[in-house]
């Protein structure tokens, strides 16, 4: 697979979005967060992700070192996707490959990311 163009959305459907993203390049991670929620992420330049309403609906939530700004659904609590500041120093964003339609995250040969030893 390569880029492609997905659509997405949280699960009451309130914050809707579509984004370019590489579904080859896919994460897992047990840090205290991801290993709770079940994250699959694929990582994107902001300008990949259009955010197609809801964004009165997101609502943000941080931790540890408080760089990755993980962005909720205020209605369903879903978290579609979260800003970030990428290692190049670009905006990037965190997808959450659960809340694309048509795609099934289970199947996807993810990376598994040590997030707990860090």
């Amino acid at each position: 697979m390569s880029e492609q163009h997905v659509k997405g959305r949280c699960q009451c459907g309130a914050v809707t979005f579509e984004a370019d993203v590489d579904l080859d390049k896919t994460l897992t991670c047990n840090c205290s967060r991801c290993q709770r929620l079940g994250s699959v992420l694929t990582f994107v330049m902001r300008d990949k992700l259009d955010v197609k309403s809801g964004l009165d609906k997101l609502t943000e939530y941080t931790f540890n070192k408080h760089v990755i700004k993980h962005q909720f659904c205020k209605v369903c609590g879903i978290e579609p996707f979260a800003w970030a500041t990428r290692p190049d120093s670009k905006p990037g964003a965190a997808v959450n490959v659960n809340c694309l339609d048509g795609v099934d995250p289970r199947v996807l040969k993810s990376h598994h990311y040590d997030g707990k030893s860090i």
